[in-house]
């Protein structure tokens, strides 16, 4: 491999739209925060019943995604894979930035955003979500100094232990962000430590997802080098990864059915859940898993619009599996007394009803197009890229 020289991005005319376009939808995501802070939670579409809705499963997605998106400099840097090292950079910033848009996402959509110092200063370590406040921020910090070892003259042999380091730690946080569904076993649709290891293979496939779109949209606005048997080698791993996420996905279902006491919520996910169903079969399995999965492994894996095009449908059955997770395993009701049925006034036996409002997913959005900023303001003030990444440059050809 070459010696690589490392740029930033012209602050040009090209950077300045972008950057407005992401700055105005930013300032929409905080106006719908205004509006649903002073109208009150009846603005959304959340109820009692449905409490987690669309910012909930835009900021998972985000913090999921940002543990995956570290995964190429893993490959160089701990597996040592030469091709890869280059990317290590861009792969520990966009990390960063997915996490900062998810847990923004996350904190304006707590209610009272100000109780977070609550969250920070007095932890219950029984719960899980203490637990995660300190992988998360851990997280920041650790890819801060992988980054921060890698760039630095004079701290080069740190990258590899550092690196290592970052890796058992974005195992950990995805198990941790994995065990928040999987611990919760009064409800049918979670209670399962198959949960980690699904989160952790989700966060693979988001992950190189995101890291894919954003590497091919900076090359080639850009105009720089990058070489189609390095893409062709990032999109097959995304394969790989989208079977592993169709195969822990298998099993969470089949050993559900496997249960009685679970029948009654693998019906309503695989059958007769309407939207939950034809989003679970339509846009997870399909559009965001075999559909993809076949792209890539096929001539469009060689091109890059064909492996933008797999990526973005990654990430559009990424977000569906997690409204199915998340949404659909709420709407399900509750089974208070197993083998009764109960009959009341509080909509007890009965499958909530969730529609997401324009505020809502307008918030949801707002966390990425924060993400995508903080990845572009990096670019272009730090020297984050490779000025080319050509195949004979980087071993890959």
């Amino acid at each position: 491999m070459a010696r690589i020289k490392y740029e930033s991005l012209n602050d040009g005319f090209g950077f300045y739209f972008l950057m407005a376009f992401l700055g105005a939808i930013i300032l929409g995501a905080l106006g719908a925060t205004w509006y649903m802070e002073h109208e009150g939670h009846i603005v959304t579409g959340m109820t009692n019943q449905i409490v987690w809705g669309m910012p909930h499963v835009f900021a998972i997605f985000l913090i999921v995604a940002a543990s995956g998106a570290l995964n190429v400099a893993s490959v160089g840097s701990v597996f040592g894979r030469v091709p890869y090292k280059p990317m290590a950079r861009l792969s520990g910033l966009l990390a960063i930035s997915l996490l900062v848009g998810g847990l923004a996402v996350l904190v304006l959509d707590l209610g009272r955003p100000d109780r977070l110092i609550v969250a920070m200063t007095k932890y219950n370590f029984k719960s899980i979500f203490a637990w995660n406040i300190f992988l998360y921020i851990g997280f920041l910090l650790i890819v801060a100094a992988y980054l921060f070892v890698q760039m630095n003259r004079g701290t080069e042999s740190w990258t590899k232990p550092v690196g290592i380091l970052a890796f058992v730690w974005r195992l950990a946080l995805t198990t941790g962000t994995g065990s928040i569904f999987g611990w919760l076993v009064a409800r049918q649709a979670y209670d399962a430590a198959v949960m980690a290891p699904l989160f952790i293979a989700m966060s693979l496939s988001f992950g190189m997802a995101f890291f894919l779109l954003v590497l091919i949209a900076t090359y080639s606005w850009s105009r720089r080098p990058l070489g189609a048997e390095l893409v062709n080698r990032l999109a097959k791993l995304l394969g790989i990864f989208i079977a592993v996420v169709l195969y822990f996905t298998a099993v969470q279902h089949l050993t559900n059915l496997y249960a009685a006491e679970h029948g009654g919520i693998e019906r309503f996910i695989l059958m007769d859940g309407g939207i939950y169903t034809q989003l679970f079969w339509g846009g997870q399995v399909l559009l965001g898993g075999l559909l993809p999965m076949a792209m890539v492994f096929s001539g469009m894996g060689k091109s890059k619009f064909g492996v933008v095009l797999a990526s973005f449908f990654v990430i559009l059955g990424g977000l569906a599996q997690i409204y199915v997770i998340i949404v659909g395993g709420q709407a399900y009701p509750l089974i208070l007394f197993p083998g009764k049925e109960v009959v009341s006034g509080f909509y007890d036996g009965v499958v909530a009803s969730y529609i997401p409002s324009l505020p809502e997913m307008m918030l949801g959005v707002g966390g990425i197009a924060l993400a995508l900023a903080i990845t572009l303001l990096g670019m272009t003030v730090l020297r984050f890229i490779p000025a080319s990444l050509a195949d004979n440059e980087t071993g890959s050809g």
